[in-house]
C-alpha cells in the first residue's frame, strides 16, 4: 500500500485538472457572491447557483478588462481555467474574462457610473456654466487626425475669422485615451485664457466612443473652471461627457456652431439693435420738442411779469399779513399769561412780606432762619432783615408768647 503526503496528493490532483482540455478553457455561469476586491487590483469572489459554489480569483492583469463593476447578486459568465490552490487544497477558477449575463458588459458599465454620478451631484443643473457668447480664444481636446479636428477648425473661422484655436490633440479611442483626453482638458485650463473647451471626437462604435463614458474623463469636465461644450459621435450618440459637460453639442461641427456666433448675424443684429436705438432717440427727442413748445405757449411763459409780480405778489401780500397778525395775537397772549405768573410770583415773593412789617431772623452767616426760642440762647448774635436793610442783635432774654 502506497502513502501519500498532503502536498503529493494536492499536486497529483492538480496535475489532472490542469491536464485536462475542457478544464483549461472553459466558460462558467453563475451568480457573484462574497465579491472582494484587493487593494493590488485582484478580484475574489465565489460564483454559485441554486445548490453548489465556486471560488474564482481574477487577478490584475485581468481584472482591469472588465469594463463594469461586479457587485454581488450580479448574474455573470465567467471564462478561465480549473487549478487547484495547493496552500487551501481546493479547486477554484482563474479567470481571463468577465461579463454580465442577459446585457452586455459596457452597457451595463455605463449605467452603472451614471447611476453613480448621477447621484453625486455631477449632473445637477446648478453646476452648469454659462457659455460666452464670444470667445476669443477656444480650446478643442480631440484627435489631431481625422475630420472632426477639420471641420470644426474651419467653421469656427469661417463664422468668425481672427479667433484664436488651441489644439489640445489627444488619442480618443484605446485604453490610454481616457487619461489622454483627462490632461488635454487640465491642460487648457492651466494654459490661460481659454474661454471655451470643446471636447469630442468624429462618430464610431460604442468601444470607439468609450473613453468619454469614462469616470476620469467625467470628473476632469465636471472640475474644469472653463465652461466645456461635450461633441462625442453622432447625434444618436449618448455619452457620460455629455450629461456632465456644461452643453451637448449632437457633432463636433455642431459644437463649434454653438460655441462661435456668426458674424455676418452678428453685424446684422448689431445694425437691427442700432436702428432700433436711433428710432427711440428720435421719438424722445420729438416728444420732449412738443412737450417744450406746449410750455412755452402756456401763460407762464406769455405773460412772466403778471404771473410772478401779478396775482403771485397779491398771494404773498395777503400771507404776509396773516403771518404778522398771527405774530402779534401770539405776542398778546403770551405777554397777558407773563403777566399773570409775575402777579403770582410777587404774591409769593418773601420781598411782599417784608414790605408788610414783616422781618426775616437768621444766623449771622445768614445760612439758617430762626423761627423758634429754642434754637438760638441768650448772648447769640443774630441778623434781623427788614424790607430796607438789616440789624445785628443780641439774645438778653427769651420769652414764649
Amino acid at each position: 500500500m502506497r502513502v501519500l503526503g498532503v502536498q503529493e496528493l494536492t499536486r497529483y490532483v492538480k496535475t489532472i485538472f490542469e491536464n485536462d482540455c475542457l478544464l483549461a478553457d472553459i466558460w462558467v455561469k453563475g451568480e457573484i457572491s462574497n465579491f472582494k476586491p484587493a487593494s493590488s487590483g485582484h478580484y475574489y469572489f465565489t460564483l454559485k447557483d441554486e445548490s453548489s459554489s465556486l471560488k474564482v480569483v481574477m487577478f490584475r492583469s485581468r481584472s482591469r478588462s472588465v469594463t463594469f463593476r461586479p457587485e454581488n447578486g450580479m448574474s455573470v459568465l465567467v471564462r478561465g481555467y480549473i487549478s487547484v490552490y495547493e496552500r487551501d487544497g481546493v479547486y477554484q477558477l482563474y479567470a481571463d474574462e468577465m461579463e454580465p449575463d442577459g446585457t452586455g458588459a459596457l452597457y451595463l458599465a455605463f449605467e452603472q457610473l451614471k447611476n453613480k454620478l448621477q447621484r453625486e451631484g455631477l449632473f445637477d443643473r446648478k453646476h452648469k456654466k454659462n457659455l460666452p457668447l464670444l470667445p476669443r480664444r477656444i480650446g478643442i481636446v480631440t484627435s489631431l487626425t481625422g475630420a472632426a479636428v477639420r471641420d470644426m477648425v474651419e467653421i469656427i473661422r469661417r463664422r468668425w475669422a481672427g479667433l484664436e484655436v488651441i489644439l489640445a490633440p489627444v488619442l480618443v479611442q484605446g485604453e490610454s485615451a481616457p487619461l489622454a483626453v483627462a490632461r488635454g482638458i487640465q491642460l487648457l485650463n492651466k494654459l490661460g485664457g481659454v474661454e471655451l473647451i470643446i471636447v469630442g471626437r468624429g462618430g464610431g462604435s460604442i468601444e470607439d466612443l468609450w473613453a468619454f463614458n469614462t469616470e476620469i474623463v467625467a470628473r476632469s469636465i465636471f472640475l474644469s473652471k472653463v465652461p466645456v461644450i461635450s461633441a462625442v459621435g453622432h447625434e444618436t450618440d449618448v455619452t457620460i461627457s455629455d450629461f456632465v459637460a456644461d452643453a451637448r453639442a449632437a457633432t463636433p461641427s455642431a459644437a463649434a456652431e454653438m460655441a462661435v456666433p456668426d458674424k455676418k448675424e452678428m453685424d446684422r443684429y448689431v445694425q437691427t439693435i442700432v436702428s432700433k436705438l436711433k428710432h427711440a432717440a428720435e421719438r424722445k427727442v420729438n416728444e420732449g420738442r412738443q412737450r417744450l413748445d406746449y410750455c412755452l405757449a402756456g401763460r407762464t411763459f406769455a405773460r412772466p411779469v403778471e404771473t410772478f409780480c401779478g396775482a403771485r405778489q397779491q398771494s404773498v401780500d395777503f400771507l404776509i399779513h396773516r403771518l404778522t397778525q398771527s405774530i402779534n395775537n401770539a405776542i398778546g397772549t403770551e405777554g397777558e399769561h407773563l403777566a399773570a405768573l409775575a402777579a403770582r410770583l410777587n404774591t409769593l415773593s418773601p420781598l411782599a412780606t417784608l414790605a408788610r412789617g414783616y422781618s426775616i431772623c437768621t444766623t449771622p452767616d445768614g445760612e439758617r432762619v430762626i423761627s423758634d426760642i429754642n434754637e438760638v440762647n441768650t448772648g447769640d448774635k443774630l441778623v434781623v432783615r427788614l424790607q430796607k436793610g438789616s440789624l445785628q442783635c443780641m439774645v438778653e432774654d427769651k420769652r414764649l408768647q
